[in-house]
């Protein structure tokens, strides 16, 4: 079973009144969302995921197509207007560590870079 690494970092602290919006705008969502609730779960996952480690990491993590239809179920938010980029979280995310050592985040999230490039730059991030 994963085991939580330990870790100096804060999440970051939120208002009495920033909790109760965001609890309420949930339950409202939930309380309007006709679907398989499986979906609603994983939305409301990628919400809260999304807020500690930024829309950049969420672009690696799930295609454009889930990243819209849980824009859909969140009422339609736009995860670029709703997250920052990156947090201090980002690079919690392996996926984002990477890509932003190899350098160009948007061949990266295209899969743009080929099977020799990568391990080039692999074997440069190792040493």
């Amino acid at each position: 079973m994963p085991k939580a690494k330990k870790s100096n970092r804060q999440a970051p602290a939120v208002t009495e009144d920033e909790a109760l919006a965001l609890v309420t705008r949930l339950d409202q969502i939930t309380a309007n969302f006709i679907g398989q609730f499986d979906e609603l779960e994983a939305a409301i996952g990628m919400y809260m995921v999304g807020r500690l480690v930024g829309w950049k990491v969420l672009v690696l993590l799930h295609n454009k197509r889930t990243i819209k239809k849980y824009e859909t179920i969140l009422g339609g938010i736009n995860i670029r207007d709703e997250f920052k980029p990156v947090t201090e979280f980002s690079s919690k995310s392996m996926a984002f560590d990477i890509v932003t050592k190899l350098g160009n985040f948007w061949k990266g999230v295209n899969g743009e870079y080929d099977n020799e490039e990568l391990r080039q730059k692999r074997r440069e991030l190792a040493l």
